[in-house]
């Protein structure tokens, strides 16, 4: 695992995906390029308004989006995304691990990225008690696009699959998934 503050794009399935809401809060103005992508060897978990990723199988794939920050605003963009995935570097309470993948582009390219994967203990139970979604896509399964933010059957509470006493109790370290 990589966690050297290297300049590589990120590699993001959720919230930060071009067009969803936690794109335009902290990603809106400040790439240089997006571009579809996925990334295998990760699974994908739904959760409450957001997906979740963990490491998987080589065969595990997850769809998303491959996005590059603007040079000028590369550590901001960083510090915020890191921020809002509850990672410190080397913190063994991170609710996210920032780690580097390969993603392959539509065109088959594959590019060295950064991507959030749910650290341990929350992996442990996501792969013993979450909903995975096959797909690999949040934006493309019906039941994660029900529960996404503003949706209107979104429900008011967390998923009793992600009760998860290893969520952090001090809420400014709630992460709103990528």
């Amino acid at each position: 695992m990589t966690t050297e503050p290297e300049r590589l794009p990120f590699f993001v399935y959720g919230t930060l995906r071009p067009g969803e809401a936690n794109h335009d809060r902290s990603l809106r103005g400040r790439t240089a390029s997006e571009e579809p992508a996925r990334i295998g060897g990760a699974l994908l978990y739904d959760g409450p308004g957001y997906p979740y990723a963990t490491a998987g199988p080589a065969e595990a794939v997850v769809h998303g989006a491959l996005v590059r920050p603007r040079d000028t605003d590369y550590d901001q963009v960083r510090t915020a995304l890191d921020r809002l995935e509850g990672y410190t570097p080397g913190d063994p309470s991170n609710l996210y691990e920032r780690v580097t993948t390969e993603a392959v582009c539509p065109d088959g390219r594959t590019v060295r990225a950064w991507v959030y994967l749910a650290a341990e203990p929350l992996a442990a139970r996501l792969r013993a008690t979450g909903t995975p979604l096959p797909s690999g896509d949040w934006l493309s399964d019906p039941a994660a696009r029900s529960r996404r933010p503003g949706a209107a059957a979104a429900p008011d509470r967390t998923p009793d699959n992600l009760d998860d006493s290893s969520r952090t109790e001090d809420p400014s370290r709630t992460a709103e998934q990528v």
